[in-house]
């Protein structure tokens, strides 16, 4: 059956380029994750804040290596974007973002983040989120950006308000973590917002 509008972003609206590097324009680089990244997301995951709100750890620097081999791979498959946040002087990593759940042809795509803990309090994530927004929205043409985090999580739900994300509404007891059930808040940010 055919759709009555087209799609907001065709097959290939990323895969047809490379990945950009993008400068947050205040000391931060969003880049590529490179296979020498390994070592610095295995020790990124050995933080137990890092534990209370992600449902993965990393046990090794091996397991970081593969993940960063699917984080490379998602580029080209149009289906999720990693990028290392680094110190844009000395390629120190701070974090990580990514746009996953990516649907090219409704123009909507969930933004994630983490950061490492030295690099928190210092407005890494959101410098991140603001400058991968606007690339998404303004280089490439997303609709809508959707971002979800627990809402026992008071300091990621400033650095969605600080990034522009609206509080939508609250998705109860929607994901399993170590700890149990936890209800998650729902932001989001238009184009033109």
């Amino acid at each position: 059956m055919p759709f009555l509008t087209s799609p907001v972003l065709p097959p290939g609206t990323l895969a047809r380029t490379a990945q950009p590097s993008l400068p947050t324009g205040d000391g931060l680089l969003l880049r590529p994750w490179r296979a020498g990244d390994a070592p610095a997301v295995h020790a990124a995951f050995q933080d137990p804040s890092l534990h209370q709100w992600h449902i993965r750890t990393c046990d090794s620097e091996e397991e970081a290596a593969g993940w960063i081999a699917q984080w490379r791979a998602g580029w080209e498959g149009e289906r999720e974007v990693q990028w290392a946040v680094v110190d844009e002087a000395t390629d120190g990593l701070r974090g990580r973002v990514a746009l996953r759940q990516i649907l090219l042809g409704d123009g909507v795509a969930e933004v994630a983040y983490w950061t490492v803990a030295r690099a928190r309090g210092r407005g890494v994530a959101a410098r991140a989120a603001t400058a991968l927004s606007r690339w998404a929205f303004e280089e490439i043409g997303f609709h809508r950006l959707e971002l979800f985090h627990a809402t026992a999580n008071p300091a990621s739900c400033r650095v969605a308000e600080k990034a522009g994300f609206a509080l939508e509404g609250t998705k109860r007891s929607a994901l399993l973590h170590r700890d149990g059930w936890h209800d998650m808040h729902f932001h989001a940010r238009v184009q033109g917002d």
